[in-house]
């Protein structure tokens, strides 16, 4: 995998090793001054870097639409003829609701994404429309999410069946650049310069992650597993507890070397997968106390929803603007001035993909069950999904672990035979 920023990392050390005081004063500097560009680039010229921050509102703005849809949306979308599905049932029409608005979200992005994928430079018109013409996209969106309302049913039916996919395919896509991230961090603290300055705190950290990981899954028997027979929230919990040693194992081995940082923040990862897991079962179930105070309680479910629906858009925005993390080899050099920031086409289409899966965690991934005001992501099709995610990820970490292990055992060798050629043409 590409490992991204690496080139701001090495000009940060470089200028650590020149002296704190200078570096942390142009650190400032250039900290201020691109804050000042990105102002002064809303009113002069396209500003990739602060239309992001545009893109992700919007985006924001049909989560909290299709939210008031789905629980307080019932006595508008009765007059609407067309949305009379499901034998008639009144609680089908906010989940319908929710996948109208997701839809309309997804064209939109997807239009984006068709018009400004494979931009490579800033000066191309393509740039001046992700980055400009907002007063047109605000109406293209308003627009193509007014038109859904007139699909038939039949339509948005088989949209919310493909949305499993595309919802599928970006928790993927957010569990490669999540891990990517944490091995990036991991090279990061393992490098000489960094271990040298910074050994005790990574230390710290290390042992921090491992310790909360541990008291994370002892909380979560207490909490999830009162009884013997909530045996599935045991098997959940053991796994994950199982888990969290299997990749420190692996971590730590002698091919491996990766430290105790990356197995500490993934098993804080897997943990909190978990849990989530735990906390989607459906609120009628024994075993899961913690949601049902959060259903006497209305302020925390409230609190609950409301950073569950921050925590959507930030996850999308932080994985829409690592169009790396599917790169799977070097790159080469440095960029260019006149590169673009990010990949334009990759930041719409995990934005489409987004609107997918936030109408999968509305509807609890079937469009067909009643949903309680102010939850999101309930049921058990929820729960099985962020399982299957929670084990997905230990998988894609140990790959990770295991081409390193690989590339251990036979950089050598190849070190070796490319000297040996390197004398041999002396």
């Amino acid at each position: 995998m590409t490992v991204g920023s690496g080139v701001d990392m090495e000009a940060g050390g470089g200028a650590a090793a020149g002296g704190s005081s200078d570096g942390e004063a142009r650190c400032g500097g250039r900290f201020v001054e691109e804050w000042c560009c990105a102002c002064a680039g809303l009113l002069a010229g396209p500003n990739p870097m602060m239309a992001r921050y545009l893109y992700a509102l919007i985006f924001l703005v049909t989560n909290l639409l299709a939210w008031t849809l789905r629980d307080y949306g019932n006595s508008a979308l009765d007059e609407l003829q067309r949305l009379k599905v499901c034998q008639g049932a009144r609680y089908c029409l906010g989940a319908e609701g929710v996948l109208r608005i997701s839809l309309g979200c997804f064209l939109f992005f997807f239009v984006m994404f068709l018009s400004t994928v494979n931009t490579r430079k800033v000066h191309e018109c393509r740039n001046s429309w992700h980055s400009e013409w907002w007063p047109a996209k605000v109406v293209l969106w308003l627009g193509l999410t007014a038109v859904t309302f007139l699909a038939p049913s039949t339509l948005v039916q088989l949209y919310g069946k493909v949305a499993h996919f595309g919802a599928g395919a970006f928790l993927v896509i957010q569990l490669i650049s999540v891990t990517r991230f944490i091995m990036w961090l991991n090279d990061c603290c393992q490098s000489e310069t960094t271990r040298k300055k910074c050994h005790l705190q990574i230390q710290v950290v290390s042992i921090v992650t491992y310790v909360g990981s541990l008291l994370g899954i002892v909380l979560m028997y207490v909490w999830y597993a009162p009884s013997r027979a909530c045996k599935l929230n045991i098997l959940f919990i053991t796994v994950t507890l199982v888990l969290v040693q299997l990749m420190t194992f692996v971590s730590m081995s002698s091919k491996v070397k990766a430290g105790y940082l990356a197995p500490g923040l993934m098993g804080i990862y897997v943990v909190f997968l978990c849990w989530s897991a735990i906390r989607s079962e459906p609120h009628t179930e024994i075993c899961n106390k913690k949601a049902a105070v959060a259903t006497s309680a209305d302020w925390v479910n409230i609190a609950s929803f409301v950073i569950a629906v921050i925590v959507i858009v930030a996850a999308t925005f932080s994985t829409g603007i690592d169009s790396k993390c599917l790169q799977f080899k070097k790159s080469d050099g440095e960029s260019e001035e006149d590169d673009i920031p990010y990949g334009f086409g990759f930041f719409h289409l995990v934005f489409a993909m987004g609107a997918m899966y936030f109408a999968m965690i509305f509807v609890g991934w079937n469009a067909h069950q009643t949903m309680e005001k102010w939850t999101i992501d309930v049921g058990w099709a929820s729960t099985w999904v962020r399982i299957g995610n929670e084990w997905l990820a230990v998988i894609v970490y140990s790959e990770c672990l295991l081409a390193i292990a690989v590339w251990m055992m036979i950089a050598p060798i190849i070190w070796k035979t490319r000297q040996v050629g390197s004398s041999a043409e002396t």
